[in-house]
């Protein structure tokens, strides 16, 4: 399924994307949605923006890894989005000089998908700040995909951990933002994220001429 802006809504669970401003901003986004554990936060710190329960009293595991993680990070000319922790050993091979295919398809196969109930399979992109090639990878129970993706301005291209769980260029949406923190909130609320239910909270990294900066949203 891949649910166009104003289209019918889906539930497609963990989202990352890849896409280029109408400006040429290059950007990668991270959206948490969720059923099970929707009392969370995305937080920047140390040049990273990690997926935390809230303040105050709630159920959410705060040590479980597939609950509380790194989802973007800044590996020199990169930027990272991802579904857990595999975000922090994608940015590692990243900043020691790894190309993008070898630090996605190395580290997705190592990691494997979530042994949770679902198997839920682990996204990410890569996202340089100059240039028109990005990267999205997912591994699921059936099989591992790295799929370089062409840059275009105006518009994103995603992959989810449900429904549109392949790597695809009918996967897309019009994107535009003027800064970080927007670039966060189009993935919550803008074309065709707006169709995908159960929003949590949001992180982006949205290069400029000084390099990427952090944005965050929530739901």
């Amino acid at each position: 399924m891949s649910p166009e802006s104003g289209g019918a809504t889906a539930y497609l669970g963990r989202v990352v994307a890849v896409g280029r401003t109408v400006a040429g901003g290059n950007a990668a986004l991270y959206r948490v949605s969720s059923r099970s554990f929707p009392n969370r936060r995305a937080v920047e710190a140390d040049g990273a923006i990690a997926i935390v329960p809230r303040e105050g009293p709630q159920d959410d595991p705060t040590r479980n890894p597939y609950v509380s993680y790194n989802s973007v990070r800044i590996a020199g000319r990169w930027a990272v989005a991802a579904n857990g922790t595999h975000c922090d050993p994608i940015a590692e091979k990243l900043t020691g000089g790894a190309p993008p295919k070898d630090a996605l398809g190395l580290t997705l196969l190592t990691m494997d998908y979530e042994r949770d109930h679902l198997s839920t399979p682990r996204i990410a992109a890569v996202v340089p700040s100059e240039g028109e090639e990005a990267w999205l990878g997912i591994v699921r129970a059936d099989g591992l995909q790295v799929q370089a993706v062409r840059l275009e301005a105006g518009a994103a291209v995603y992959v989810a951990t449900y429904e549109a769980s392949s790597v695809t260029p009918s996967q897309h949406s019009d994107f535009d933002a003027a800064d970080a923190d927007e670039a966060a909130r189009f993935a919550i609320e803008g074309g065709a994220f707006a169709a995908m239910t159960h929003p949590v909270a949001s992180a982006a990294a949205l290069a400029g001429s000084g390099g990427f900066a952090l944005g965050t949203a929530l739901a």
